[in-house]
């Protein structure tokens, strides 16, 4: 898994490519309880947490070698997969702990014109993501375009509210992804956690919660770990990439990825610590490092 320097590789492009303990009280509401499967993977690797890794920083790779790799170096499995892929990772006694999204990273569920299409299209493909064993599925706010964040909040809970009673049955936890609209993905609604918080306080189902982007964050509002404190009851998934550059998690960056995976897997969390790095190097090697660092 020879991954050569992919610093040119968007991931809204690879994804195309592809086919697609704090307190509740302390951000004052209190989450619903989570399916049980909603954070819990069976296999375990050393250390802590449930460390894996995204499909797209890797997508030269065949999946296959993608899972071999990733089972040497004690991985849980492997995130972000489309449909066509779901189902290799149990061939390598895996798990894929993400599937990519029914919909896109600009066109998402902060605009109603939206909406019809989305649930449409996730009412049959939660379904089929859940016969797959794929427990969490991605989905996006969608670009601002002008509105407001009160109306952008408002309407992804009016769009996300269709899709839960159909989540809810399948066992299948939308993951509302925080990225950053400074660098990587301009005019993107949900660019910081107190935003998408508030929607996941406004839909307050077990089916929905957060992907904290740990590089995005990062980016926009650092503060990394007091922020996760205050929002982990209605977090469900990690990302981890190096700042800037969204490369290795190395010394070479400005993050401290052993303190803040040892502040994570302290709290108890159980849920999937992915790796969503650009390599600059070999692939294996870097990935190896990543898995040791937090190996906690």
């Amino acid at each position: 898994m020879d991954q050569s320097p992919a610093a040119s590789v968007s991931r809204r492009d690879a994804l195309s490519a592809l086919g697609l303990s704090a307190v509740a009280t302390a951000i004052g509401a209190t989450p619903r309880s989570a399916a049980a499967s909603e954070n819990t993977v069976t296999s375990l690797p050393s250390g802590r947490l449930h460390q894996s890794v995204a499909r797209w920083c890797f997508s030269k790779t065949p999946i296959a070698e993608l899972c071999t790799t990733a089972k040497s170096l004690g991985l849980v499995g492997i995130d972000l997969l489309g449909p066509e892929e779901w189902s290799v990772p149990a061939q390598h006694g895996l798990v894929c702990t993400m599937g990519n999204s029914f919909g896109t990273i600009p066109l998402g569920f902060n605009r109603v014109d939206h909406h019809d299409k989305l649930v449409s299209d996730a009412e049959s493909y939660i379904p089929r993501a859940a016969a797959a064993g794929v427990k969490k599925i991605v989905v996006f706010s969608g670009n601002r375009a002008g509105l407001s964040d009160g109306e952008g909040i408002a309407n992804c809970v009016t769009g996300l509210r269709r899709l839960m009673p159909t989540a809810e049955k399948h066992g299948v936890v939308l993951c509302m992804e925080m990225l950053n609209s400074k660098v990587d993905h301009k005019d993107y609604h949900a660019d910081h956690t107190a935003w998408a918080v508030e929607v996941a306080k406004g839909l307050n189902s077990p089916s929905f919660r957060l992907l904290y982007d740990i590089y995005h964050m990062q980016v926009m509002e650092g503060d990394v770990m007091a922020t996760i404190k205050a929002n982990l009851p209605w977090i469900a998934h990690f990302h981890t990439a190096g700042v800037p550059g969204r490369n290795e998690i190395d010394a070479a960056q400005e993050l401290n990825y052993r303190g803040i995976a040892s502040y994570i897997a302290g709290t108890g969390y159980q849920g999937v610590f992915a790796h969503e790095f650009i390599p600059r190097r070999d692939g294996v090697s870097s990935l190896r490092e990543a898995v040791e660092i937090c190996t906690v």
